[in-house]
């Protein structure tokens, strides 16, 4: 979706603040740290979350060896998604996840890794929004999925 050199060099659009300007997950909820790269015209879009080695799930997913959970990797896709559709459409209000067409996981995150995620927009209604999304650490794939959200 965007070369990882391109992701990794690009100027930051925005970091936390921003991000909370238009989502509402805050706290161990709010699984984005910075926006790191913004094609209005492609409809791409690009975040970036640090893993930290104390976030909440550590000690119990995988214990011993903690590895980032594929649902949580799939809603920082989701809020990705979320950030792309609202940018476009900020008097719609809240806008919910509604729905996974797939998800492939390819690779693990774990603590001390930075995971990019990528997101396309591929359908915006009235009511509707779906993107393709891809999830990289150091430049390789770990995750792919397809997400919905509705606004409400």
């Amino acid at each position: 979706m965007l070369d990882f050199d391109t992701l990794t060099q690009a100027d930051p659009v925005g970091g936390v603040e921003l991000i909370e300007s238009v989502n509402p997950h805050r706290g161990h909820m709010r699984l984005l740290d910075g926006i790191a790269y913004a094609d209005l015209d492609a409809q791409v879009f690009a975040a970036w979350k640090d893993i930290e080695p104390d976030a909440f799930w550590t000690d119990g997913h995988i214990p011993g060896r903690p590895i980032f959970p594929g649902v949580l990797m799939i809603e920082a896709a989701a809020q990705l998604s979320s950030y792309i559709c609202l940018t476009q459409l900020p008097d719609k209000g809240f806008m919910g996840f509604s729905g996974v067409k797939y998800a492939k996981f390819r690779g693990q995150v774990t603590p001390g890794d930075r995971l990019w995620i990528v997101g396309k927009q591929t359908e915006l209604k009235t009511r509707r929004c779906t993107c393709e999304c891809q999830g990289l650490v150091n430049g390789e794939l770990v995750f792919e999925t397809c997400v919905q959200g509705m606004f409400f």
